[in-house]
């Protein structure tokens, strides 16, 4: 991976990021196993979004702006929160030095613009600091970014979920 001159700055606090452990190897089930099974991804697929959950959060510390992330690495973020010793002691507090709160939209036009602004910015911040764009599976453009936001949890042991046919425009 090439570093721009940004992450060189900063190398000691992005190698404590790069470091952290999400999964607790005693465990049956780890943290990258739940995160797969629920969000129907593959083990390799979760630990790329894992790798992106690591550099949003590199980010986020580095940036005086807000930030937005994709749905995928949202969804990393939302798991993380539930393991509370891992996320704001083990990851806050001895990785980060700080604490990373992570607050819902309020709702409305002007928030989802809003968030719609940061995550342009967010991957412009993202091009300048890594060098390179974000992958596109896991940081799509903005226009699916916030089009695809109807999401239900489902019990799939008890239903079917069939993907909507799309229709093509004449």
């Amino acid at each position: 991976m090439i570093l721009s001159k940004h992450i060189e700055s900063k190398r000691e606090l992005w190698e404590r990021i790069n470091q952290f452990e999400f999964d607790d190897l005693d465990s049956e089930f780890t943290f990258s196993q739940r995160l797969a099974r629920e969000n129907n991804w593959t083990l390799e697929f979760t630990l790329r979004v894992l790798f992106e959950y690591k550099r949003f959060i590199y980010l986020i510390c580095i940036s005086d702006q807000p930030m937005t992330p994709s749905d995928s690495v949202d969804q990393a973020w939302h798991l993380h929160l539930l393991y509370t010793q891992s996320y704001w002691i083990g990851f806050c507090k001895e990785t980060l030095g700080r604490d990373i709160h992570h607050g819902p939209t309020k709702g409305g036009k002007q928030e989802k613009e809003k968030h719609r602004d940061y995550y342009i910015r967010t991957k412009k911040k993202y091009q300048e600091v890594f060098s390179e764009p974000p992958p596109e599976d896991i940081w799509p453009s903005e226009e699916i970014r916030f089009s695809e936001i109807r999401f239900a949890r489902i019990n799939l042991h008890r239903n079917w979920v069939i993907p909507k046919l799309k229709r093509k425009r004449l």
